[in-house]
């Protein structure tokens, strides 16, 4: 007799991504400079390691299992490390009882991390930026060839509602990437998996899992989305709201993808020889490949990426398609744009 289907599920999806790292671990092997001295003949390379960010919650619970049961069958070692944001009283408890649950699964190395949560950009995004600090340290210090993250796809229809509702364009609203970060770091296997999938396997598995209260409290607006937001649109619109928009954030990302793309081989003919974007060339670029050119130079000016919104590239683009002798636009990291002798001059003030 098989695994529950619910189990089954996880797994496939963990073995999926295994595979996936192994063969990026071999291209980058391959790829590596032939100065890099070679391991001596009597000893072998050793086995890539993957680790899992657990909070304890059901869905990293399941993720760390399947995890557990996969990698051996691989040849890939398997660790785990949980972030203790130090947000709650006791919170430093519970990070060692997930330390311990990991360890029981046949997990190591596993770690624990304290980080400290600032105020920049919010509460939710603060933790989140603490919280991939500690798991990029982590990974660095332990050589791991992946993280594994257990993002779901409700997850991932939350994140695309947000994303609409900041009118930031086609890339908000194309969601988590399956694969992000430095050299493809992260990985999410959980994307096309629904949240009760996960909550069940780790059931009828018996995995003791921990129910963050910070998910049910309507003062954070993901929880209100999730609670309030979400169902109110399944009983408007019927079911399958969370799997369309999980789909839309596919296809988001596809055009997003192709976009980008785009903007990166016009980049090079609308600039002088001096190095200045030249308005009438970005004038006669398609306004979505226009203004991701000048997104983009606004981050290598300073702009920090997180700050800068829709609105902001809305009204540096006005400069070169509404040009009436208007002056500077100031943009988040104390960056200047402004227009001068044709050219679109994007720098820190």
């Amino acid at each position: 007799m098989g695994p529950h289907p619910a189990v089954a599920a996880i797994r496939l999806a963990v073995r999926r991504v295994l595979h996936d790292v192994l063969t990026d671990v071999q291209r980058s092997s391959e790829n590596a400079p032939p100065h890099d001295p070679p391991h001596p003949p009597h000893e072998q390379a050793p086995a890539p390691l993957v680790l899992v960010a657990c909070s304890g919650g059901a869905d990293s619970m399941a993720l760390a299992s399947a995890l557990a049961f996969e990698a051996p069958k691989l040849g890939i070692r398997a660790g785990g490390v949980t972030v203790d944001h130090g947000l709650q009283p006791g919170s430093d408890l519970r990070a060692a009882e997930v330390v311990v649950r990991l360890t029981a699964l046949g997990l190591t190395p596993v770690e624990s991390c304290t980080v400290h949560v600032g105020r920049a950009g919010g509460p939710e995004a603060a933790a989140r930026d603490a919280r991939y600090a500690a798991l990029d340290a982590a990974a660095e210090r332990h050589s791991a060839a992946a993280v594994l993250l257990g993002h779901t796809r409700d997850d991932q229809a939350e994140t695309v509602l947000l994303g609409l509702a900041r009118g930031s364009g086609i890339r908000s609203l194309s969601g988590m990437a399956e694969t992000s970060g430095i050299a493809g770091r992260y990985r999410r296997p959980f994307l096309q998996t629904d949240r009760q999938t996960a909550r069940k396997a780790c059931m009828v598995q018996s995995l003791p899992v921990w129910d963050d209260p910070h998910n049910a409290d309507p003062a954070y607006t993901r929880s209100r989305l999730r609670h309030e937001g979400l169902p109110a649109l399944e009983k408007a619109l019927g079911k399958g709201v969370v799997e369309a928009l999980a789909r839309t954030a596919q296809l988001s990302r596809d055009d997003a993808d192709a976009l980008d793309s785009w903007a990166v081989q016009a980049e090079t003919t609308v600039r002088d020889a001096t190095g200045l974007l030249e308005c009438a060339k970005l004038y006669a670029l398609p306004p979505a490949v226009r203004r991701r050119i000048v997104r983009r130079a606004a981050i290598d000016a300073g702009a920090p990426a997180g700050a800068l919104f829709a609105r902001h590239i809305e009204e540096v683009d006005r400069l070169i398609t509404g040009w009436r002798g208007q002056g500077a636009i100031n943009l988040p990291g104390k960056v200047m744009a402004q227009r001068q002798g044709g050219r679109l001059v994007i720098r820190q003030g």
